[in-house]
């Protein structure tokens, strides 16, 4: 089955607003710019995102954020992005917040069919008590929070139930694709983009470098979690950012 999609509009037509979308990425590498930039075009609002940031440097999800397109965020780091920071206090947008390894957990459990799981992550606090802010007013008090979540023991240890994620899409960038929808990834891409790919219902990648075969031992993620498949152009695949510069001049020289 050939998965490969003209271009990131026609690979999006079909998210309407309202949709639930889980997006790869760890800061800005692996970012799915391109289907987001192609989202963004579309005109779409009201998205429930789920990610492990909601982007940086007016890039990646942040052009979305920027753009009052996005309700609600499920994710674990909000870090430099302040309109990120700024519209979760003012009460324009709702965010759930969550242990990074616990999200990682719930989408790759909704990818595997498990409904919910426990682990011992959050006992003991706001996360397993409720009572985590998820919206405010725009006073500055708590419009909605967090409810409280099954805690049960086991040999002698307390662990908390944690639902499974599944969204309606998922957005991802791979280093290689092939048209079956096989995906490979590179370096730190690799933390949330086979994750969030598992968890959507409909889950599309744009692809740096598009082949013929993957050799099964080289596949990260087999295509069956694949619907569509985006080669981008080789601009598109080298147009990479970096968040924080970490190699100093006299290691360049």
């Amino acid at each position: 089955m050939n998965k490969v999609v003209a271009s990131a509009a026609d690979a999006v037509s079909d998210v309407d607003d309202g949709a639930t979308i889980a997006v790869g990425g760890f800061g800005l590498s692996g970012v799915p710019k391109f289907l987001i930039n192609a989202l963004l075009d579309k005109g779409v609002g009201e998205l429930g995102i789920v990610s492990n940031n909601c982007g940086a440097l007016d890039q990646g999800l942040a052009v979305l954020l920027s753009a009052g397109r996005i309700a609600r965020v499920t994710g674990s780091y909000i870090g430099q992005n302040k309109e990120f920071a700024r519209q979760y206090l003012a009460g324009e947008l709702e965010v759930e917040l969550i242990p990074q390894g616990t999200l990682a957990e719930r989408l790759r459990a909704g990818g595997a069919g498990i409904p919910a799981f426990y682990t011992p992550a959050g006992v003991g606090t706001l996360v397993a008590d409720g009572g985590l802010p998820w919206r405010y007013h725009p006073d500055g008090t708590v419009a909605k929070s967090s409810p409280p979540k099954e805690v049960r023991e086991f040999d002698g240890r307390e662990y908390v139930l944690e639902q499974s994620i599944r969204t309606d899409f998922a957005l991802v960038r791979a280093a290689k694709a092939d048209r079956f929808g096989n995906l490979v990834f590179s370096k730190s891409s690799r933390n949330f983009n086979p994750l969030a790919a598992m968890a959507g219902r409909v889950t599309i990648a744009e692809a740096e470098e598009l082949v013929d075969a993957i050799d099964p031992d080289e596949v990260h993620l087999p295509g069956i979690f694949v619907q569509r498949v985006v080669a981008l152009s080789p601009a598109q695949a080298a147009d990479k950012s970096v968040e924080f510069r970490t190699v100093s001049d006299a290691l360049e020289s």
